[in-house]
């Protein structure tokens, strides 16, 4: 809110920065807009911001390749995601996205590398993080007070928790590179 009428922007930026450089759980910015906007605006807002940085995503693996995506993945977390693409082809999206544990952005990256039409993809995206999207937005219009600052310091722990391990990851498959 002390961003004022730039915090929707503000807001926009942040859900399409995490999705590109930073692999921390898009619900924590998902419940903030709920807390900040309401539940209904702030779940609009999460929804359009997300599905544009899964567009951007896409299109980096479309233009940019494996390799770059590895970068800024990992190998690891996209031998994960090929996983899936080969066990559920074209539906890959749509279960993924109705999937908590699996990375939006990773999955995003991966279909930029496949053969999948553009539409396709943004569809699917669409209707996968609808769901999550309303029921994060309402739990997190409905926290106030107390509740409010338990949830919010446990999804830090959570994102924290990540983040250490994507870093792990990332670092030990660099490590691995460098010794060959």
């Amino acid at each position: 809110r002390s961003f004022g009428i730039y915090a929707v922007l503000v807001s926009f930026l942040l859900m399409v920065f995490q999705s590109v450089a930073a692999p921390l759980p898009a619900f924590l910015i998902t419940f903030a807009n709920a807390a900040i906007f309401g539940w209904w605006k702030g779940a609009l807002l999460s929804w359009i911001s997300s599905m544009t940085g899964a567009a951007l995503c896409f299109y980096i693996g479309r233009i940019l390749g494996r390799d770059a995506v590895e970068k800024l993945t990992s190998k690891y977390a996209m031998a994960s995601v090929d996983g899936f693409f080969e066990k559920y082809g074209k539906h890959t999206i749509l279960v993924c996205r109705l999937l908590p544990f699996v990375s939006f952005d990773f999955v995003s990256y991966a279909a930029g590398l496949t053969s999948m039409g553009f539409l396709e993809f943004i569809v699917a995206t669409g209707i996968g993080q609808l769901p999550a999207t309303v029921v994060y937005s309402y739990i997190g219009g409905m926290l106030t007070g107390g509740a409010q600052m338990i949830v919010t310091a446990l999804l830090i722990l959570f994102a924290i928790t990540v983040l250490v391990f994507m870093f792990k990851q990332i670092y030990n498959e660099r490590q691995k590179k460098s010794k060959k």
